[in-house]
C-alpha cells in the first residue's frame, strides 16, 4: 500500500503539470472558434479548420521528435547515462530545424497538394492557404520545441513542458484578441498570433535546457552533432511514429474534409466538437506522459516488477479522470456552446450531435494509455500496426457503409476508431506480457 501511494505521488506529480499544459492546447482552440465565430461569416472559421489539418499533417505528423525523444531519454536515464540523453535532445532538435526548413522550402507543393486533396469551398481556399503561409514562419520553432519537451518528459519533469505550452497558448490568446478583434485580421490575424506564440515557446524551452544543469562540453556538443550513427539511431527509433502519425493526422484531416462535403454549419460544428475531445484527449495524456517517463526508466533499469505496477495504477487514475471528463462534457453543454458561437445553424450543429463526446473519452482512454506504454518502452512498431489496422479496417469502412446517417454517420465512425485502437493495442500489450518482451527489448536498440 505504501508503495502505491508513493507511486501515485510520483504519477501526480508528472501528470498534473502535463494536463494543466496540455488542457491549455484545446482551451486556445475553443478562444480562437469563439472569436471566429462571433464574427460575420463561417467562411474564417471554417478556413482555419482547413488550414488547421493540412498544417497538422505537417507539424503533428513529426512528432516523433517528441515522442521518440522522450523513449530514448527515459530508457538513457533509467541506465544512469544523463549525458546520453542530452546528446539525443541535440540530435533531435537539430533534425527538427531541418525538417523546418524542408517544409518551408516544399510548401508550394505540399499546399498545393494538400488543397486538392481536401477540396474546400473556393470561397474557404484562399483565406485557408494564406493561413498556412503566415503559420510556417514559425515551423523552426514547432519542430525544435518538440524535442526539448519530449526530452523533459523522458526526465520525467513535466513542469517546464507546463510553462513552455502555458506561455505559448496564454500568449496566443492574447495576440489573437490584438490581430482578430483590434486589428481586424480575421484569419490571417489567428495565424500571425500562433506564429509569434510558438517562438515565445521556444525561448521558454532554451531556458528549460539551460536550466537543467547539464551540459556538454563543445567537443561533445559537435560529436553529437555530427554523429551520423545518432541519427540513423533516431530515424530508426521514430520511422514508425512517423508512419503512425500521419495515419492519425489522416484520420482527422479525412474527417474535417467528410464534414465539409455536409456544409459550412457542419464543419464550423465539428470544429467546435473537436476542440472538446482534443480538450479529453490533451488531459488524458497527462496519465500517458507519466507512464511514458516511469515506465521508460523501470525498463531502463531492468525492473519488470516496477514497470508494471507503473502501468495499473496510471490505468487506473486514467480511466477516473475519463469518467470525470465526460461528466464535465455533458454537464457544461448548455452552458458552454452558446459561448462558442451565435450563428444559429452551427449551433444547431452542436446540440444535435454533442452526444459523441461524452461517449469518446471513455472510449478513447485505453489507446491514449497505452500509446504513452509503448512509447516508453521505444517500442513503436505496434503502434503503427495498430493504428493503420484500425483507420483502414473500422474507420473508413464504417463511414462508407453509414454516409446516409450524414454526420452522425461521421462521428460513428471517428468513435469506433478510436475504441479500436485501445483494443487493439491492449491486445498486443497482452502478447508482450506472456511473451515476456518488455525486457529483451529494453536491453537492445529500440524497435522500429
Amino acid at each position: 500500500m505504501e508503495k502505491n501511494r508513493r507511486l501515485d505521488h510520483k504519477i501526480w506529480g508528472i501528470a498534473w503539470p502535463a494536463i494543466l499544459a496540455n488542457v491549455s492546447i484545446p482551451t486556445l482552440g475553443l478562444v480562437d472558434a469563439a472569436i471566429l465565430g462571433h464574427l460575420d461569416s463561417t467562411r474564417y472559421l471554417g478556413a482555419v479548420a482547413i488550414g488547421s489539418a493540412i498544417l497538422s499533417f505537417l507539424y503533428w505528423g513529426f512528432s516523433f521528435l517528441r515522442m521518440g525523444t522522450t523513449g530514448l531519454v527515459a530508457r538513457a536515464g533509467g541506465a544512469g547515462e544523463p549525458d546520453e540523453a542530452l546528446k539525443i535532445l541535440v540530435r533531435s532538435a537539430a533534425l527538427g530545424v531541418a525538417i523546418a526548413a524542408l517544409i518551408v522550402i516544399l510548401h508550394p507543393l505540399w499546399l498545393t497538394l494538400g488543397l486538392s486533396l481536401m477540396q474546400p469551398d473556393p470561397v474557404l481556399a484562399a483565406p485557408a492557404a494564406s493561413y498556412i503561409r503566415l503559420r510556417l514562419l514559425s515551423a523552426p520553432a514547432v519542430l525544435a520545441t518538440y524535442a526539448v519537451i519530449g526530452w523533459c518528459i523522458g526526465r520525467q519533469n513535466t513542469r517546464w513542458p507546463m510553462a513552455i505550452l502555458l506561455v505559448t497558448n496564454g500568449s496566443n490568446i492574447v495576440l489573437d484578441i490584438a490581430f482578430i478583434l483590434g486589428l481586424g485580421l480575421a484569419s490571417d490575424g489567428a495565424a500571425l498570433a500562433t506564429a509569434c506564440a510558438e517562438y515565445l515557446g521556444l525561448a521558454v524551452a532554451v531556458l528549460a535546457v539551460r536550466r537543467a544543469g547539464i551540459h556538454l562540453p563543445a567537443g561533445d556538443l559537435r560529436r553529437a552533432l555530427g554523429d551520423r550513427h545518432g541519427y540513423r539511431q533516431l530515424w530508426r527509433a521514430n520511422g514508425h511514429l512517423f508512419l503512425r502519425t500521419f495515419c492519425l493526422l489522416g484520420c482527422f484531416a479525412f474527417f474535417t474534409a467528410a464534414g465539409e462535403k455536409l456544409g459550412q454549419d457542419v464543419l464550423a460544428g465539428n470544429a467546435l466538437m473537436l476542440q472538446f475531445l482534443l480538450f479529453a484527449a490533451f488531459s488524458l495524456d497527462g496519465f500517458a506522459y507519466a507512464v511514458e517517463g516511469l515506465a521508460g526508466e523501470r525498463l531502463g533499469a531492468r525492473d519488470l516488477p516496477g514497470f508494471r505496477r507503473v502501468v495499473r495504477r496510471c490505468a487506473m487514475w486514467s480511466a477516473a479522470s475519463a469518467l470525470a471528463i465526460s461528466a464535465l462534457i455533458y454537464a457544461g453543454r448548455p452552458l458552454i456552446f452558446p459561448l462558442l458561437t451565435d450563428l444559429a445553424g452551427v449551433q444547431a450543429v452542436l446540440a444535435a450531435h454533442s452526444g459523441w463526446l461524452v461517449a469518446l473519452p471513455l472510449l478513447a482512454a485505453p489507446s491514449y494509455l497505452l500509446d504513452g506504454v509503448f512509447i516508453g518502452a521505444a517500442e513503436t512498431r505496434p503502434m503503427m500496426t495498430t493504428m493503420w489496422l484500425s483507420a483502414l479496417g473500422i474507420y473508413l469502412p464504417v463511414w462508407w457503409l453509414t454516409q446516409p446517417l450524414g454526420n452522425d454517420g461521421l462521428w460513428l465512425a471517428f468513435t469506433l476508431f478510436n475504441l479500436a485502437r485501445g483494443v487493439a493495442l491492449g491486445g498486443v500489450f497482452l502478447q508482450f506480457s506472456r511473451r515476456g518482451r518488455w525486457l529483451p527489448s529494453a536491453s537492445r536498440e529500440p524497435a522500429c
